[in-house]
């Protein structure tokens, strides 16, 4: 059963990803800030970790550099959730390390086959 953290600072949109992962079967972890999600990922070592990109205390894109050099997080793909377009973030997204994006708000219906594609690659 994949672990997912979830990194947003919007309880509403943890609750439905949890909601929607959870009942396709995931675990998942909820972080409502980037520090927060910093430690949680080393300690608990999830398979994905869906990363808001404005966060309280810093951005997801500084969260996931810190992920991206900590020795038990490095490896961890990291997915940018954000309501830019692919075509508005794609590039730097990239540039930053992330695995991939998907679009906010999500989509239920996909979300979770989205989100166990980016499980399937680290473990394939």
């Amino acid at each position: 059963m994949p672990l997912v953290l979830i990194i947003d600072d919007n309880e509403r949109n943890r609750k439905l990803a949890r909601d929607v992962l959870g009942v396709a079967g995931f675990q998942t972890l909820e972080a409502a800030s980037g520090m927060e999600g910093v430690e949680l990922a080393a300690a608990r070592l999830p398979d994905v970790i869906l990363m808001d990109l404005r966060l309280p205390d810093m951005n997801g894109a500084d969260a996931a550099k810190a992920l991206m050099q900590g020795e038990r997080t490095a490896r961890i793909p990291i997915v940018a959730m954000s309501a830019l377009s692919p075509e508005d973030s794609g590039d730097w997204l990239a540039s930053a390390g992330f695995a991939g994006s998907l679009a906010k708000p999500i989509q239920v219906d996909t979300f979770p086959e989205q989100v166990r594609r980016f499980c399937t690659e680290r473990s394939g």
